[in-house]
């Protein structure tokens, strides 16, 4: 038809309606809210493909931050479709009744649907930095373990309807302020001894990540913590600093990662098929290496230290015999977080 035009329509809110366990919520999003989570949605999904294609430019063992840094766009793309679609929320009583019209209400929209996305993103976006910066996997499982303290406490404070609420607040901003430590002191000290570009990559994305998290709880703080503003402006509160902390994050770490070795960060990563790493190519072609497993059996030197004696350990100081092998003897052992893809 001539006359027809296209009609844009998001009818989210009328299909997954207000009504959540039998309960009504007085203060919700409005169409404007979920157009919005639709955009930062859009942006996210395009994104992780933008990621994804171009880890097609690099080998298999040297994508873990492509894959990283797409994944967790992926996840929080995911995420604000279920937001968008008026999924993944619950009612609460607000601790403070306003009188504005636009938070006036006994009960508030609390989107759990975000703090899934944060408990799964947040760990991949610090991993991306410690990763960088060639922190011991000791000290990374830990700040790992308070970045879920952090995030566990901020769902728990924004199911809370009395002001023990504040509590928990209390409890994500400690475990954040320790993270902040550990990547503005002890990452910057590991990163500076990597190299220039190394420590370029890192301070670059660490100052995101610093600048853009300390956000964070002010927007907790007037949303769902002291219902001051209106979950449409909570909507974009939250989408600036999620795209800033995934998307803008990602891409400047990609960047600033492009021609740094994997493997000068202690990612010497291994694949099947590759020369490099097959004992029987390595036998072929002579390529110093690690030798394939072997049972060996040790026995005390005359310096005090254990002999390896098998087909790949005659001879070899035990430190040496795991480390190189026997084609390596007598070399420094190498530490690395070898991985098989």
């Amino acid at each position: 038809m001539a006359d027809a035009v296209l009609v844009k329509r998001n009818d989210a809110l009328n299909v997954n309606t207000m009504r959540q366990n039998n309960q009504s919520v007085a203060i919700h999003q409005t169409v404007r809210g979920s157009d919005w989570y639709y955009t930062v949605c859009a942006v996210m999904g395009a994104t992780a493909l933008g990621i994804l294609i171009a880890s097609g430019k690099k080998k298999r063992p040297d994508r873990v931050f492509f894959y990283l840094t797409s994944g967790l766009c992926w996840i929080a793309c995911i995420a604000y479709f279920a937001m968008g679609s008026n999924l993944g929320w619950t009612a609460i009583n607000v601790e403070w009744l306003r009188s504005e019209s636009i938070v006036r209400g006994v009960n508030r929209q609390v989107f759990y649907a975000r703090y899934i996305d944060w408990f799964l993103t947040t760990p991949m976006l610090l991993l991306n930095l410690l990763l960088t910066a060639g922190m011991p996997w000791p000290t990374i499982l830990w700040i790992i373990l308070m970045d879920e303290i952090m995030i566990v406490n901020g769902l728990i404070g924004a199911l809370v309807k009395t002001r023990y609420k504040w509590g928990f607040y209390g409890f994500g901003c400690g475990a954040m302020l320790y993270i902040f430590y550990e990547l503005g002191i002890t990452g910057r000290k590991h990163a500076q001894v990597l190299g220039k570009d190394v420590h370029r990559s890192y301070t670059l994305c660490g100052v995101i990540t610093l600048v853009v998290w300390l956000c964070y709880p002010i927007c907790w703080g007037v949303a769902e913590g002291g219902n001051v503003i209106a979950p449409d402006s909570e909507a974009v509160f939250y989408g600036v600093l999620d795209i800033l902390a995934k998307p803008v994050f990602s891409i400047a770490l990609i960047y600033t990662h492009w021609n740094i070795d994997p493997g000068r960060l202690g990612l010497r990563i291994k694949e099947y098929g590759d020369s490099a790493f097959d004992p029987a190519a390595r036998e072929k072609v002579n390529i110093p290496g690690q030798d394939a497993p072997t049972h060996q059996a040790f026995e005390p030197d005359n310096m005090g230290g254990d002999r390896a004696v098998g087909a790949h350990g005659i001879g070899a100081n035990t430190p040496a015999a795991h480390t190189t092998g026997a084609h390596n003897a007598g070399q420094a052992p190498v530490h690395d977080r070898s991985t098989v893809v």
